[in-house]
């Protein structure tokens, strides 16, 4: 791993997962299986000295988040200290806590914008993936949500239960007047890698459901007024080429856990022998300009063949650390999304095998490590 500093920007977003708790049990979680484990929560003096730290470093934009950040009675508070040191704020929400009151008290500390997560289009579905009854509740939460005039972002996680449910999705979120859809594929980490085989679709379910969306696009191109912008964002697994994961390992993006371990993305704390430093007992400039742990994959020096001598790796970075680490074993490999990837048929053949594999139990999020299963790829 490289380990000397390398010159470097500030980190423009700063994401402050405040809590792993979550009154949610969704099977694609991607907080950390383990997360029981991390009983110690920062304060919130400790949490305004990270906003403040990270804001003279230049951060411009702050995501409270969790697991569930509304869990935290310190929220407003922290929402108002971030208002006060100039962060674009965006809570980062299952919508459990929003009440009315609470609400207004956000808006009044300065709340800039809210991203509500559905697990579905229908009641059915959203509470099954959620082990929660919360469809109802989030809907009078995104009523809620544009009660006090947020920006509106519906974020709803796609694999292959929901995918066939893509154009009533997007007719929800119109119907709620969202500004933004993100529809994002899910991503194997946490308790998505454990549930991979119930969640995987086949390439011909998800090019279905991306044309529903590009149908949509183009319905929307003839109307006036105010629209609902989709995102969709591809699975890795079913891509050529990777993805420039966090826009580059250290790069943009600071990412600190309830706990205060800093990482340049929300699964670092898997990696082996990364050192990830804590906010409380090392200053943040430390951490982003100097650690070891956030110089690791900077740059191209890490790079093994063949990224090294690849003509987009200062494009895409090599991929993500984390793919690589939980796929091949080695988070300086290739990302085996990458057909250039000795190891990309490790990737072909987790997408072959899904459907053979869903007699697996499926795992919902839980505090009970017992009930960890991990299926060997």
């Amino acid at each position: 791993m490289n380990t000397v500093p390398i010159p470097v920007g500030p980190p423009l977003w700063l994401l402050a997962e405040l809590t792993y708790k979550c009154p949610l049990h969704c099977v694609f979680c991607y907080n950390p299986t383990q997360h029981a484990r991390i009983q110690d929560e920062m304060s919130t003096k400790q949490w305004v000295s990270v906003m403040q730290q990270a804001r003279k470093l230049g951060a411009a934009q702050l995501g409270f988040s969790g697991g569930e950040p509304l869990l935290r009675d310190d929220l407003v508070e922290l929402v108002q200290e971030a208002h006060r040191l100039g962060y674009y704020t965006n809570l980062i929400t299952s919508g459990v806590g929003l009440t009315p009151a609470k609400a207004q008290a956000l808006k009044d500390a300065g709340l800039d914008h809210v991203q509500l997560s559905f697990q579905d289009s229908t009641k059915e579905l959203n509470d099954f993936l959620s082990h929660t009854r919360t469809f109802e509740l989030k809907q009078r939460v995104a009523r809620l949500i544009k009660a006090h005039d947020w920006p509106m972002v519906l974020n709803c996680v796609l694999h292959r239960h929901n995918l066939p449910h893509v154009r009533k999705i997007i007719d929800m979120a119109v119907a709620l007047e969202a500004e933004y859809l993100e529809l994002a594929n899910t991503q194997y980490y946490g308790w998505a890698w454990i549930n991979r085989d119930h969640l995987m679709p086949t390439r011909e379910e998800l090019e279905e459901a991306e044309a529903l969306v590009t149908q949509f696009r183009i319905e929307q191109e003839g109307k006036t007024g105010s629209k609902t912008r989709v995102l969709f964002v591809v699975p890795d697994y079913f891509e050529e080429r990777p993805k420039a994961c966090m826009n580059g390992w250290g790069s943009v993006f600071l990412s600190v856990a309830p706990d205060g371990l800093a990482m340049p993305c929300h699964n670092a704390r898997d990696l082996p022998n990364l050192a990830l430093p804590n906010v409380k007992d090392t200053p943040i400039a430390e951490i982003w300009q100097r650690s070891n742990a956030f110089n690791a994959f900077r740059g191209d020096s890490w790079m093994k063949a063949p990224c090294r001598t690849c003509d987009e790796r200062h494009k895409d970075f090599g991929g993500c650390r984390c793919q690589a680490f939980m796929i091949t074993g080695d988070p300086a490999n290739a990302d085996p999304v990458c057909s250039k990837s000795p190891h990309h048929e490790k990737v072909v053949q987790l997408v072959a095998q899904a459907p053979t594999r869903r007699h697996i139990p499926i795992v919902f999020r839980s505090d009970d490590e017992s009930r960890h299963l991990h299926p060997v790829p």
